[in-house]
């Protein structure tokens, strides 16, 4: 037996990701179907959704490891385990969890310094950014709509990147709800609080900016009004790893050192 976990299988892209950046892309044997990022990973062979997988196909590859995320893929750990495989699953809701997990793999697949390399460097474009956000002459009043039937507001890292990125959500007291089922938001209720930004990102299919402009009542929404209706690909923001971190965080920051001062020069 190696020392660390030479044959492993991500049921989500993230910890995938990560391996990569840590030069470790060669132990992924098996990823997620909707694996991404990096483009080369979507040439292993994928054994998973998100919350189904193929356990014949898991089991063919004899991984050592399967990593794995929340509650949601419980039962999958828990049939993995069963099957007597090595299973991880991290729970991370926060930017600093998602830090946490990166140091946390590092561990698992004794790449502990390159992990604390990797995790200090995400913070430090983290702050990089924050430190610009805060130039701003005002932060704009912003809605992130995770899905829209029924309509869910963001989830705790996506609020946080939102606010290092240079907006205020504009539902605050529900970024701590960690089931989707807590953050479902009254459409009514976000026209009275009337975002001047709506980013929307539907995890698993295409956003329709037409249809989120033409709900009842939104032509009263400034973001509407003002055409500041924008998609964040779910692969960039929804993913709690580090392409949320990179990728899904510099477009929230160009589109609000944009529209930040457009507002301003109208105001």
């Amino acid at each position: 037996m190696t020392t660390y976990p030479e044959r492993i299988v991500c049921l989500t892209e993230e910890t995938t990701e990560t391996l990569y950046l840590l030069g470790q892309g060669d132990r992924v044997v098996g990823v997620s179907g909707y694996t991404v990022r990096p483009p080369e990973a979507r040439l292993k062979p994928r054994v998973s959704a998100f919350i189904n997988a193929r356990f014949d196909k898991i089991e063919a590859l004899r991984p050592d490891l399967v990593l794995a995320f929340s509650d949601l893929q419980a039962d999958l750990g828990a049939e993995l385990v069963r099957r007597g495989i090595a299973v991880a699953t991290f729970n991370q809701r926060s930017v600093d969890e998602i830090l946490q997990m990166i140091r946390m793999l590092g561990g698992l697949v004794g790449c502990q310094q390159a992990a604390e390399r990797l995790a200090d460097r995400l913070q430090s474009d983290l702050d990089h950014i924050s430190e610009s956000a805060a130039q701003f002459p005002r932060r704009l009043r912003v809605f992130f709509e995770e899905w829209d039937h029924p309509l869910i507001s963001g989830i705790r890292w996506v609020e946080e990147l939102v606010e290092i990125a240079g907006g205020a959500p504009i539902f605050p007291e529900l970024r701590d709800a960690r089931l989707a089922r807590d953050r479902i938001v009254d459409p009514a209720e976000v026209v009275r609080r009337d975002p001047e930004i709506v980013f929307a990102s539907w995890c698993g299919k295409r956003v329709k900016i037409s249809a989120i402009r033409n709900r009842l009542g939104w032509d009263r929404v400034t973001a509407v009004r003002e055409h500041r209706v924008f998609e964040i690909k779910s692969t960039y923001i929804l993913q709690p790893g580090p392409a949320s971190l990179t990728e899904g965080l510099r477009q929230l920051h160009e589109i609000f050192k944009t529209e930040t001062a457009r507002a301003v020069g109208r105001g």
